[in-house]
């Protein structure tokens, strides 16, 4: 009898643990749904670079690469532009830091980089990150941490390495070096819309001189079959579809759209390679 009373004990204790790491895995995978989030996947000699971000993160990365884009650097800048975003602060524009460090790049106004206002802009502080980098010289073929240290001057510039191969993933996904190479994941579409204020963000993201049409629920970019400046816009416009409340994007052969998002990006014979096709 006791044997059997024990038997079952034991029984029990198997049963709950089975039950409860039934439950673990059921809510870790239930978690991986519940954020929005991007991916960059690249492949760079026969390996893949991979980064996987939050919106936040995916709008800023965006956001350095166009500024990159709009200065004529080429994507190595961005690469670098971002791997210190990440060390600095996880590539968030954060209005607090070390001292007086404010910031995407914790930039300092006691250091002469700007005013408190103007480094809370990550369009002038990225600007600011990048007019340094170009007096950096050789900053094209040295080492990415080398080069972030050059213009950032930390306390610990090695720290800037571990952030390479996502930063070089984004970077070149961005930067439109690497075709649908970059998607974003929606939990839920969003149910409000700006085409004129994606529009004005995408003005200041990549210039004036990008041709920029707004229409009845629709923004169309003429990249007049510049590949590379298409994909750029393509990814631009994933990272900020939650904001501005973007449907489906179209190019070069591929559309991307929020209530499918999950799938990434899919053939489709509808999307032209000159321009890019935002829809709200």
């Amino acid at each position: 009898m006791r044997r059997l009373i024990a038997g079952l004990v034991v029984f029990a204790v198997v049963v709950g643990v089975v039950v409860l790491a039934a439950n673990l895995i059921a809510e870790r995978l239930t978690r991986s749904f519940e954020f929005d989030e991007c991916v960059a996947s690249v492949k760079r000699g026969g390996r893949e670079l991979r980064a996987e971000v939050d919106l936040e993160q995916a709008e800023n990365a965006a956001l350095v690469s166009a500024v990159s884009i709009q200065r004529g650097l080429p994507a190595r800048a961005a690469s670098i532009g971002i791997a210190a975003a990440f060390q600095e602060t996880g590539l968030r524009n954060l209005d607090y830091g070390d001292r007086d460090s404010l910031g995407l790049f914790q930039q300092r106004p006691s250091q002469g980089w700007g005013s408190e206002e103007q480094l809370l802009d990550p369009y002038y502080a990225t600007s600011r990150f990048y007019e340094h980098l170009a007096k950096v010289d050789g900053y094209l073929t040295m080492p990415i941490d080398e080069a972030a240290q050059a213009v950032q001057r930390s306390a610990d510039g090695s720290l800037y390495a571990q952030h390479e191969m996502r930063a070089r993933a984004l970077a070149s996904a961005l930067t439109g070096q690497s075709p649908a190479a970059f998607t974003c994941v929606l939990v839920e579409a969003p149910t409000e819309s700006s085409p004129s204020g994606l529009a004005a963000e995408l003005t200041n993201a990549f210039g004036r001189r990008l041709d920029v049409g707004v229409g009845a629920g629709r923004v169309v970019v003429d990249t007049a079959r510049q590949d590379t400046l298409g994909w750029a816009v393509a990814h631009w416009a994933l990272a900020y579809s939650k904001r501005f409340g973007v449907s489906e994007v179209r190019y070069a052969g591929n559309i991307w759209t929020a209530e499918r998002s999950k799938d990434g990006w899919q053939v489709t014979e509808q999307a032209p390679s000159d321009r890019v096709l935002i829809t709200f």
